[in-house]
């Protein structure tokens, strides 16, 4: 039969939690954040994508002809 072994758990890391970000980790989602708050408050600078106008005739069409 056997005896249990018995492990040592290892020492905490000073300070708190040993997990670092690294630098884009944090400045992805600010920015993120600030380019779709700058989008709500001034709406007038987002500029729609204008599309070809026979494509825009034919997805009318299609439109109509699923309407029926």
């Amino acid at each position: 039969m056997s005896a249990p072994t018995h492990t040592r758990p290892l020492p905490a890391a000073p300070g708190g939690v040993g997990v670092r970000l690294p630098w884009w980790a944090l400045a992805l989602p600010i920015l993120a954040f600030v380019a779709l708050l700058a989008l709500i408050l001034n709406p007038s600078d987002a500029q729609a994508a204008s599309g070809d106008p026979a494509i825009t005739d034919l997805v009318d069409r299609v439109r109509q002809l699923v309407a029926r």
